[in-house]
């Protein structure tokens, strides 16, 4: 059973302003008023490094972006995750093949889920690739044969003002 909407947008308004305020990265909301669903939240991940494959090289790029679609049946359905930036990542497809998300925190997404926790996790999720449990498409699957073979290492800390991208590995995946 859904939540009544009035509370469903004091649930939504509430976990829109902590990410807002918590977050370092630009959170926007289709419609902030939330007058009618699907809600999508835009999320642009600033200065998180994560990796991408370049002219046959993996390299870090510090800015992605995805898309989160609210229903009205928030938060008791899991909301609808797109990626839409480049990337070369076992688990998050690249938008050309549909930009879906596998993790964990949408698996197991519950009422007691929320968008600071999943924004939080997905911030892990780049930095983090996990190779054991890629989605099937080809370059998921090319990422984790990559990552099998070399570990991921994204620079522990990113001088703000520095957006270069910085190749990382060799071109074989």
């Amino acid at each position: 059973m859904p939540l009544p909407v009035d509370v469903l947008r004091i649930r939504l308004r509430n976990e829109i302003e902590m990410c807002q305020r918590e977050l370092r990265h630009h959170i926007s909301v289709s419609d902030p008023s939330l007058s009618s669903f699907p809600v999508m939240v835009s999320v642009t991940f600033m200065r998180v490094p994560g990796p991408d494959w370049e002219e046959g090289k993996v390299v870090h790029r510090f800015v992605h972006r995805m898309a989160i679609v609210i229903s009205e049946d928030y938060p008791m359905e899991k909301p609808i995750v797109k990626w839409q930036t480049p990337i070369f990542h076992p688990n998050i497809m690249a938008p050309s093949d549909g930009g879906y998300v596998c993790t964990k925190l949408l698996e197991n997404w519950d009422f007691g889920s929320n968008l600071m926790t999943f924004i939080k996790g997905i911030e892990s999720l780049l930095v983090n690739p996990n190779p054991a449990n890629p989605f099937g498409n080809d370059m998921c699957t090319r990422a984790a044969a990559y990552f099998n073979r070399n570990k991921y290492r994204p620079p522990l800390v990113m001088d703000q003002t520095d957006r270069r991208i910085r190749i990382i590995g060799d071109a074989d995946a």
